[in-house]
């Protein structure tokens, strides 16, 4: 199940939650020139999972939902355009595992 948060999709899959832009922020910051991902191994709503330096604005992506990271688009270091890729497994930022359900359901429809 896939929903919004903070002008980014997070898509439910066995409970791990995929964080990934929406088109409309893809538009609004432009081709994205440089991906760096902070360290945390735990995220609260609101933490920064990455920092985004982009044609049109420099942007820390702040995490729509709490949660453990389990996994960090790596490729995206070596070729930060994939983020602008329309294509879902490719421009993926992090993944989530221990996610409160209840807050993601609190989610807008995707």
């Amino acid at each position: 199940m896939k929903k919004r948060g903070d002008y980014l999709f997070v898509d439910e899959n066995n409970g791990v939650y995929t964080i990934s832009l929406t088109p409309e922020l893809q538009d609004d910051i432009g081709t994205v020139g440089y991906v760096e991902f902070k360290n945390e191994k735990a995220v609260s709503k609101g933490d920064a999972l990455a920092k985004l330096e982009a044609s049109k604005t420099v942007l820390d992506v702040p995490s729509p939902l709490a949660g453990k990271v389990v996994e960090k688009n790596t490729k995206l270091q070596d070729d930060p355009k994939l983020l602008n890729s329309p294509d879902d497994s490719q421009n993926w930022l992090v993944k989530l595992k221990d996610v409160d359900e209840s807050a993601f359901n609190q989610l807008k429809g995707a």
